[in-house]
């Protein structure tokens, strides 16, 4: 398979034929203006040692090495090729709460927007860091598969609402249990899940959920969002507020981050607990710890489909160029009588 990563390079190989054109007008004319003032056999008796083919020569090595150069540029690819790359970083699964609760106002413009912020803000410190993403509320399902494409994981979180699920609640053992089965199955990797939730009315057994993912040596830290005092639950219709969430008896409901729950999980999954604010959601915080881990040197492999073969074309566009400078136009005195260039 052969192809140009650059094709539009190529567009100026239309240069070579007009420069030929230029090249054997202007020979052309000049020999024309000499022959008004003199003959062909006088001409030569008056230059012995000019030499038209060495000059064609030369102009034929530059012609060609131009070319060659021109090709360079556009990358010509070819083949195949399979790199093994060696990384130290990490695996990280973010499980995002996307509850109704998240859409309390105690930290702006919403726990869930400032969430969104703040990962954003982390895959934009991660180098050789895999990351997948989360989503769960009354259920948990994968968003993002593991992956270094960090372009990806910021676009997935640009349409992450409470509407993209059916389920309500927050079930953070559901997140757990799912994100201890989404990592590689490289032994090496330092393995981490990241709980970003309110904590609220959390379903089944998330404490017991991070003491399993310990076991198969995966740690879990959390991120609280929200204040212990709370916020209500904003409802909007068409996209303005119409509202609060209230309970059956008519009372709004108040949200509050439950900062007991968090730490248990963080402290059973051999972690930590952030709790965020307005200004700092504590994943910077969180990513600093995590660079202190013991990061063992991961060995990837890259399929990549073309393999360039520029630095070919290029190495031999500059022999080209070093013969041209090499080959004087002149012939040299003591050569004068070698008849490899008979025609002058």
């Amino acid at each position: 398979m052969f192809r140009f990563a650059n094709f539009g390079f190529l567009y100026f190989l239309l240069v070579i034929p007009l420069l030929v054109l230029i090249y054997i007008l202007m020979q052309y004319f000049h020999r024309r203006a000499m022959m008004r003032f003199t003959n062909k056999e006088f001409f030569n008796t008056l230059m012995p040692l000019r030499s038209r083919a060495r000059r064609n020569l030369k102009f034929f090595l530059f012609i060609s090495a131009l070319t060659l150069l021109i090709i360079a540029v556009a990358r010509p690819q070819f083949g195949s090729k399979l790199e093994q790359i060696k990384r130290e970083g990490i695996e990280m699964i973010i499980a995002l709460d996307v509850s109704r609760s998240m859409m309390a106002e105690d930290v702006k413009p919403n726990r869930l927007e400032r969430a969104k912020q703040a990962i954003v803000e982390l895959i934009n410190l991660m180098k050789d860091d895999k990351i997948g993403l989360i989503i769960f509320a009354g259920d948990a399902y994968t968003q993002l598969p593991i992956t270094a494409d960090y372009i990806s994981a910021k676009m997935f979180l640009l349409n992450i609402s409470p509407e993209v699920v059916s389920k309500q609640g927050t079930a953070i053992a559901s997140a757990i249990e799912l994100g201890t089965k989404s990592f590689s199955q490289d032994p090496k990797a330092a393995k981490v899940i990241v709980i970003i939730s309110d904590g609220e009315d959390h379903i089944g057994d998330p404490v017991q959920a991070a003491k399993n993912a310990v076991e198969k040596g995966i740690k879990v830290f959390t991120i609280g969002m929200g204040s212990p005092t709370g916020s209500p639950i904003p409802l909007t219709n068409s996209g303005s507020q119409s509202g609060f969430l209230k309970d059956r008896n008519g009372d709004v409901i108040i949200s509050r981050m439950d900062p007991t729950t968090l730490s248990k999980i963080a402290e059973s999954g051999g972690g930590e607990f952030f709790s965020a604010s307005t200004s700092n959601v504590g994943l910077d915080r969180l990513y600093n710890k995590l660079n202190k881990l013991n990061k063992s040197e991961i060995e990837t492999r890259v399929y990549s489909e073309y393999d360039d073969q520029f630095p070919y074309l290029i190495v031999a566009s500059l022999l080209l160029l070093v013969f041209d400078l090499l080959i004087l136009e002149r012939k040299n005195q003591k050569w004068k009588g070698f008849k490899l260039f008979e025609k002058r």
